[in-house]
């Protein structure tokens, strides 16, 4: 999964940061571990703990406060700060940034049970947005497993249908700029 999400990004030549919280980097090494991941893969954050999130990707404190970091909108806000950190000036509409946050377990947090995860996916072109919940029963290992690779699922899904709306002029990166 990891290999196709590189070879669609380094085909549209766009490129991809990434926030974790639970996966705390799982996500940055699948991609990293991909040959010719560096002409797509820009790097990212690893805001395990929860202040990190709004330090270091711009996630809203007031959200944080509200609602605790497992919750939709933290994962699209993580993303959109992973799209960002990572993206050099002048290059933002080729960017893309993904986002998980979860509990792991083995306890629940911000009283959702473990095995609960959210995924941003933030594009200049389409804005952020969330997907989950999503429930991964298991041990931690296991539910951090199965968080890497919807991630990546789910953001190849973004990309051949960001490339199809390219090619159909239908609202592709062209388009939108």
């Amino acid at each position: 999964m990891a290999s196709d999400v590189i070879n669609l990004l380094r085909a549209a030549n766009q490129t991809i940061g990434v926030a974790e919280s639970l996966t705390a980097g799982l996500v940055m090494s699948a991609l990293a571990a991909v040959p010719g991941a560096s002409d797509a893969f820009r790097g990212g954050i690893v805001s395990y703990a929860t202040p990190l999130k709004h330090s270091l990707l711009g996630v809203s404190a007031e959200l944080i406060a509200r609602e605790g970091v497992i919750h939709p909108d933290v994962a699209a806000q993580m993303a959109e700060g992973a799209r960002k950190a990572t993206t050099p000036e002048g290059e933002e509409a080729t960017a893309w940034g993904v986002g998980t946050t979860g509990v792991a377990g083995p306890d629940e947090q911000d009283g959702k049970p473990a095995g609960t995860v959210f995924i941003g996916i933030a594009s200049h072109w389409g804005g952020s947005r969330a997907l989950g919940p999503f429930l991964f029963p298991g041990p931690r290992e296991r539910v951090r497993e199965a968080t890497v690779m919807e991630a990546l699922a789910r953001l190849r899904e973004e990309l051949v249908a960001a490339a199809d709306g390219e090619k159909e002029g239908k609202g592709g990166r062209r388009q939108a700029l």
